[in-house]
């Protein structure tokens, strides 16, 4: 095992080198473009390939045909990058295809700004693109998480046969942290006996979206919401901090989850028993991380960078039975440590003068 610093993006690059992926498809947009720089110098040394497509539909699709094969194949782009691939995603997803894609989110709506954003929460975590399907998304919060759960979502891609997203920021992706790169750990993974081989004497096979009558439509969907169903109860993950006798929480993810570490250590300093829940699936999101809080909590504020979107599942995973917040900043700003505290410390002052 070697340590390494690197930015995030480069993280992301070198652990889908070591994760045996052999085609990325790609159109570089800011901040995830270090990502397909890294890939063009260092996969062709593993064998691999790296083209850069006319524009980022024609890269989803190119990694639709690859996928076809077995082969393991990623893409990458930034929030209006992303979005073109909408229509992609819902083909790879109606094919069950597995491919990784990464989104280093940046501040919109429109080309917005290049600073750090977690505004494409709801286009991630709903699907993004036409009809009832879903993408499990990963969050990291740091370069080790970067490299880490990019291996996972190779793992993840293959298990469930589904695109897989790993979800950073532009502070994620350009900062540069030492990164353990471990080698790739083989998983036992299902057979690929449903890829295409063309004429290579292989049984024929057809990788297809469209259903010729509603009722194989319907059966089509209601065996992708089996599968959607079977990840949601296995795959939740999270991490707890200084949760066990918390009597108030923080929700972040990613370089938000960062933040509210902070926050929780400087509150318990001042007598206050705030905890934090750090998304790291935001689909499925980790409602289990949720159960069993009503009558011991008194409140909860969600840490986000953008409107408020991850606080309508946080208000779903508690069903309402105790006060949901919302801390935000927007347009590529992030906020400090001591901001936060004072909002939640304004937030619920009676409560927690009482006990402090």
């Amino acid at each position: 095992m070697e340590k390494r610093l690197i930015k995030g993006n480069e993280a992301i690059a070198e652990a889908a080198i070591r994760s045996g992926c052999k085609l990325f498809f790609g159109y570089p947009i800011t901040p995830s473009t270090e990502i397909v720089e890294y890939l063009s110098k260092h996969l062709p040394e593993a064998g691999g390939l790296v083209l850069q497509g006319e524009d980022e539909v024609a890269s989803i699709n190119m990694c639709y045909g690859a996928a076809a094969t077995g082969t393991r194949v990623m893409t990458a782009s930034s929030s209006p990058g992303f979005s073109l691939k909408q229509e992609g995603l819902s083909y790879l997803a109606a094919t069950e295809l597995p491919v990784v894609v990464v989104n280093i989110n940046r501040a919109g709506p429109g080309l917005g700004g290049l600073g750090p954003s977690q505004a494409d929460y709801f286009q991630c975590t709903k699907g993004g693109g036409h009809g009832d399907y879903r993408l499990i998304v990963l969050a990291p919060s740091k370069g080790q998480e970067m490299y880490d759960l990019t291996m996972e979502a190779f793992d993840l891609a293959d298990t469930y046969r589904t695109p897989v997203l790993v979800m950073g920021d532009g502070f994620l992706g350009q900062m540069m942290e030492p990164v353990a790169c471990h080698p790739y750990q083989p998983k036992e993974l299902p057979p690929k006996d449903w890829a295409v081989g063309g004429c290579r004497g292989r049984e024929k096979r057809k990788l297809v979206s469209y259903s010729l009558t509603n009722e194989a439509g319907e059966a089509n969907c209601l065996r992708w919401q089996e599968k959607f169903a079977a990840i949601a109860a296995k795959e939740q993950r999270w991490e707890d901090f200084c949760a066990e006798d918390a009597e108030y929480l923080l929700v972040g993810y990613g370089t938000c989850g960062r933040i509210a570490k902070s926050v929780v250590l400087a509150a318990r300093q001042q007598g206050v028993k705030l905890g934090l829940i750090r998304p790291i699936t935001l689909w499925p999101f980790p409602q289990q991380a949720f159960d069993g809080l009503a009558g011991k909590i008194k409140g909860i504020m969600t840490l986000e960078l953008n409107a408020g979107q991850m606080i309508e599942d946080v208000k779903l995973a508690v069903s309402c039975a105790m006060p949901v917040e919302l801390y935000n900043r927007q347009g590529g700003m992030l906020p400090s440590e001591n901001e936060v505290l004072q909002h939640f410390m304004r937030t619920f002052a009676p409560e927690c003068r009482k006990e402090a």
